[in-house]
């Protein structure tokens, strides 16, 4: 017996007792919530409401209540029932815009006269039109006094409303399922942005509420042409998600690829943007974010005028804007409600801010390990008198700090809110001091990684910060290796990639590559708002003027 047979064996578990218990695929199925049936509502109440109890396990859930009660209609009375989630709907709503009408006896569901009719009146004809409801019709008609109710014939649409707040009503002989809309359940209010704050601009922030955000949208872009498209995304959690547009400004094709993308996932949960932005976005193993995210909502309506798509995810405080380019990710929504001179200087000062973040420990690393002759003389001499202490490689120096810094950033993400800036503070200054003092890293390099994290944080875009951060270690490792030839290796092979990368059909270095209209706030430089005349034209948009040749008429009204 070999050795490697002879661990296996011995650490290898093999149960050897059968214990006879197999779940099907059906029973599989139906313990994780996938219902493969599509079962009708039958005219029986005792028979629906068997089903609705076993499929939300009514003796064991607390909080899915079902109400029986007596419905009053045309003089007769009918068995029903209510089925809701507590915590979702409003008990207000329910007890007197639901139960109250259909319970009480009054002039409407006690009316058994054979007056008790519909009736059209045709314009054009100039005579009227009598039908005699029938139950179903009186109560969606007369009897339920909602803004929303819709009817279901299906129990998985029944169902799919239930969960996300409907409250449903059953009436014995109708084989309808009544959909009442009476949410209630809490969300949070409307506050300032957290995330990405802006001195001159809304101070209105998107929250988890999906209708919330939708409506913010909709208050600042008044327009009908503004359309909301909604889909449940998820076997399990059927997660509503919207994505918005503009119909006569968005290239059909982005609408018609974003609704695809959506569309075809096969997954059992999405629960927030961030998870739906990694399965639609075109190429996963590129580093670099493919789509941004915003949690303003001046920055999404400002997206959908320039012929983007929004995206929404209920629970999710964030907007996905897509499609997306390397240079949305150095701008902020502050950048336009200035002036366009303070706009390209704050751009200037992130994109210095980009590379010294990306390259400056790289680039230490490489001239003192091989590039020392382009130095002057003094300051090698300086560097050398300043490293003779020093016991360790550079390479080592700068992980150890590197890590150090990446560690407190962390701590003080994770750590309570009051005593998060304490521990940057504390740790930032004590382990740099010690480090110094016990002749661990030089004082020279201590200036570097805090020049560098100072210029990390001055990226707008949470996403392309942590690609930096990734990036930093690689290029460090590159200058380590082979100087600056292992650095410009790097840079040569990380532009390939991102000269390919797309975001939904959509060149990443859009638009200079490809070489398209500079006068937008999509390009780097930003021109002067009288001068911005017409839209990206990388977006292809429908409607490419966003303004008049004169758009200051007040001021050329000799002109017009």
């Amino acid at each position: 017996m070999s050795l490697n047979t002879f661990l296996k064996n011995l650490f290898n578990y093999i149960p050897n007792v059968d214990y006879g218990y197999k779940l099907s695929e059906t029973q599989v199925q139906n313990n994780i919530g996938i219902d493969k049936s599509d079962k009708p509502v039958s005219t029986s109440l005792s028979e629906n409401i068997e089903y609705l109890t076993v499929k939300y396990n009514t003796l064991i859930n607390s909080d899915v209540n079902i109400r029986k009660f007596t419905l009053n209609a045309k003089g007769r009375q009918y068995n029903a029932a209510l089925i809701y989630i507590d915590g979702m709907v409003d008990s207000d709503i329910i007890n007197n815009y639901v139960l109250k009408p259909l319970m009480l006896k009054n002039t409407t569901n006690l009316d058994t006269s054979s007056d008790a009719l519909i009736i059209n009146k045709n314009q054009d004809l100039n005579y009227h039109i009598t039908k005699t409801p029938n139950l179903e019709d009186l109560i969606y008609n007369s009897l339920l006094p909602q803004n929303t109710v819709k009817t279901d014939k299906k129990f998985s649409s029944t169902i799919n409303k239930i969960n996300n707040g409907f409250t449903c009503l059953l009436v014995d002989t109708i084989d309808t399922a009544f959909c009442i809309e009476a949410k209630g359940f809490q969300s949070r209010q409307i506050s300032a942005p957290e995330n990405e704050i802006v001195v001159r601009g809304s101070q209105e922030a998107f929250v988890e509420n999906l209708r919330t955000n939708t409506s913010m949208v909709r208050r600042i872009i008044n327009n009908e042409n503004l359309i909301i498209e909604q889909l449940n995304i998820g076997k399990i959690t059927q997660t509503a998600v919207s994505f918005c547009y503009i119909k006569n400004i968005t290239n059909e094709d982005l609408v018609n690829e974003v609704r695809y993308r959506l569309s075809n996932l096969d997954v059992d949960a999405i629960i927030n943007s961030g998870s739906l932005e990694q399965l639609i976005q075109d190429d996963s193993s590129i580093l670099f974010p493919q789509m941004f995210a915003t949690e303003r909502s001046d920055r999404a309506c400002n997206n959908l005028l320039a012929g983007r798509v929004v995206i929404f995810v209920n629970g999710s405080p964030y907007a996905l804007i897509a499609p997306a380019i390397l240079v949305d990710f150095i701008s902020s929504p502050e950048d336009t409600n200035l002036k366009h001179q303070y706009g390209n200087l704050v751009r200037f000062i992130r994109s210095l801010a980009f590379f010294v973040a990306m390259f400056l420990p790289s680039l230490y690393v490489a001239v003192t390990n091989f590039h020392q002759d382009l130095l002057p003389t003094d300051l090698v001499f300086a560097i050398s008198s300043i490293r003779k202490s020093i016991p360790f490689p550079v390479i080592f120096e700068i992980l150890i700090m590197e890590v150090s810094f990446e560690l407190i950033r962390e701590a003080s993400l994770r750590v309570p809110s009051p005593i998060g800036s304490t521990i940057g503070i504390i740790g930032g200054l004590i382990l740099g001091e010690a480090a110094v003092s016990a002749n661990l890293v030089s004082p020279l390099l201590i200036i570097i990684v805090a020049m560098t994290g100072i210029c990390s944080y001055a990226i707008p875009d949470y996403s392309l910060n942590f690609t930096i951060r990734t990036f930093r270690f690689i290029y460090i490792l590159l200058g380590y290796i082979a100087g600056f030839l292992g650095i410009s290796f790097g840079i040569f092979i990380q532009l390939i990639l991102l000269s390919k990368l797309q975001s939904f059909g959509v060149s990443y270095f859009s638009p200079y590559i490809p070489s398209g209209n500079k006068n937008t706030d999509s390009s780097f430089f930003i021109r002067s708002i009288w001068k911005r005349e017409k839209r990206s034209n990388f977006l292809n948009t429908k409607r490419p003027e966003q303004e008049g040749k004169i758009s200051m008429q007040w001021r050329n009204s000799d002109l017009k």
